[in-house]
């Protein structure tokens, strides 16, 4: 009874290599970067492991589920407290991967994103915070008066400029078709701006594309910039139609 009383007694150390099969990609191996479930199975893997995988495939890597016969791309979507469990869990991960997506961006010449700066700035975290003797350097930002603005609606993130065009003569087009909003938008901000602004009785009534082909809702526009437009000269180029039906 005595040692309920002593917090040390309650404390339970467990090594990260007994944990590791739930924190990693069974296509790469390695600690999970960007994570992406199915949403058919719930099974986790980095996106762009995934997405290249599904390119020729339409069935999940570990259970062989079929995600979706024609569209299986639709079906994932990114897993946020997973992809923040991973960075808690493994020490220095965050700063390599942010580091990486820095020295790529610089390889191309292009202006590193403000979302990535921002995110080597806070991952600069004192090793001892991960067992709780130090403040989070959220709370000594401010305590400091450092606060960020509550009324920022992401203009601090990448920002990404898009087209927005209309291919179907059911619809008419958009007024104003150049907009530009964060990268972290999903396609399912895109079809409920464009279905205000049509006066549509429903976003459901709408497709999105890039290149031809069918965006899923819950795909951000950086992951469409990066894996559909491929880094083309901006702005990304989408186009809107009414919903068809997929066999």
């Amino acid at each position: 009874m005595a040692a309920l009383g002593n917090p040390d007694m309650l404390t339970r150390k467990i090594k990260l290599w007994d944990i590791n099969a739930h924190i990693t990609c069974r296509l790469c191996e390695g600690y999970l970067i960007d994570a992406t479930t199915v949403t058919e199975c719930l099974h986790t893997f980095c996106r762009s492991c995934l997405v290249k995988y599904l390119e020729e495939n339409n069935t999940c890597p570990t259970c062989r589920i079929v995600i979706h016969q024609s569209h299986p791309l639709q079906y994932i979507g990114h897993d946020r407290t997973m992809q923040d469990i991973v960075y808690k869990l493994v020490p220095g991960l965050q700063e390599a991967e942010m580091k990486k997506q820095r020295d790529f961006y610089q390889k191309l010449g292009m202006e590193v994103p403000g979302d990535i700066k921002g995110d080597l700035c806070n991952t600069k975290t004192p090793l001892d915070q991960r067992n709780g003797d130090a403040k989070s350097e959220e709370t000594t930002n401010k305590g400091a008066g450092e606060e960020k603005p509550e009324d920022d609606y992401h203009r601090s993130d990448e920002q990404v400029s898009i087209c927005l065009e209309c291919n179907s003569s059911k619809l008419r087009g958009l007024k104003r078709k150049w907009i530009r909003c964060s990268a972290q938008a999903t396609v399912l901000h895109l079809k409920k701006f464009i279905a205000k602004k049509l006066n549509l009785t429903s976003f459901n009534e709408l497709d999105i594309l890039c290149n031809e082909e069918i965006l899923g809702k819950d795909h951000t526009l950086k992951f469409v910039v990066v894996t559909r437009w491929r880094f083309k000269k901006s702005p990304l180029l989408l186009h809107y139609r009414p919903k068809m039906d997929l066999l």
